[in-house]
C-alpha cells in the first residue's frame, strides 16, 4: 500500500493527540479509567474540555489512540512479505510487525494493556478496532494466488484467529511486564495452527 502524503497539520495534530494520549492514561493509572472525568484529563493536559474533545470522542479511543495503525500496519505487512510463505507464516510476521510498532515504550504499553485487562469497556472497544481491521487483512491475503483460490471465508477464518492470536500474546506479554519475548510468543500461539498440533489432537485418546 503506498502511502498518501502527510500534510504539516495531520502530523501536527497527531502529535498533540499522541501527547494528550499519554497525559491521560497517566491520569487512568492514577485514578482509574471509570473515575476521570473528560474536565480531569483536560486539567491534567492543561487545556480546556473542548478542546480535548475535539481531538477525541470518547474515553475508550483516548486509551487505544496506539492501536490506531496496527491495521494498516498488519496489512502492509502482508503485502511486502514473501510470497513462497503460506498464510499462516504471512500473518505471523504481519503480527510480529505490528508488536514491534507497539513495543517502542514498553511501560507505557504494558500500562495501556493493563488499563485495558482491567476495563470491560476498554476490552470491548479493542475488539472493536480489531474487527475494523479484518477486512483490510482479508483483503491481504486474497491478494495471493493460494488464498485466491480459496473461499473468502477461509481468509476470514484465518485473519480472525491471527487476531485472536495477537490478543492473547499482548496479554501474556503485558502480564510478565513485557519480559516475556513476543516473537517466541507467536511462534507459540501459531504453532497450534501446526499439521503436527492437529493431528495430535486429532488421534485416538
Amino acid at each position: 500500500m503506498s502511502a498518501a502524503p502527510v500534510g504539516t497539520r495531520e502530523i501536527s495534530r497527531h502529535a498533540v493527540r499522541a501527547e494528550l494520549a499519554r497525559v491521560a492514561v497517566n491520569r487512568f493509572r492514577l485514578t482509574g479509567f471509570d473515575q476521570a472525568t473528560f474536565a480531569d484529563l483536560a486539567e491534567a493536559a492543561g487545556v480546556s474540555r473542548s478542546t480535548f474533545l475535539r481531538y477525541f470522542d470518547t474515553k475508550e479511543d483516548v486509551v487505544l489512540f496506539v492501536f490506531d495503525p496496527v491495521g494498516d500496519v498488519i496489512a502492509d505487512a502482508l503485502a511486502a512479505d514473501r510470497a513462497d510463505l503460506d498464510d499462516w507464516g504471512r500473518l505471523r510476521n504481519a503480527l510480529e510487525s505490528a508488536m514491534t510498532f507497539l513495543v517502542r515504550d514498553v511501560q507505557e504499553l504494558v500500562t495501556i494493556l493493563g488499563l485495558v485487562n482491567e476495563t470491560p469497556a476498554l476490552c470491548a472497544r479493542l475488539r472493536e478496532k480489531q474487527a475494523e481491521w479484518r477486512p483490510g487483512i482479508v483483503a491481504r491475503l486474497q491478494e495471493t494466488t493460494s488464498s485466491a483460490e480459496e473461499s473468502s471465508v477461509v481468509a476470514d477464518v484465518r485473519a480472525a484467529a491471527a487476531l485472536e492470536c495477537l490478543r492473547i500474546v499482548l496479554g501474556r506479554w503485558s502480564a510478565s511486564g513485557g519480559q516475556e519475548d513476543f516473537g517466541e510468543l507467536l511462534d507459540t500461539a501459531f504453532a497450534a495452527f501446526s499439521t503436527s498440533a492437529r493431528r495430535q489432537s486429532d488421534a485416538p485418546r
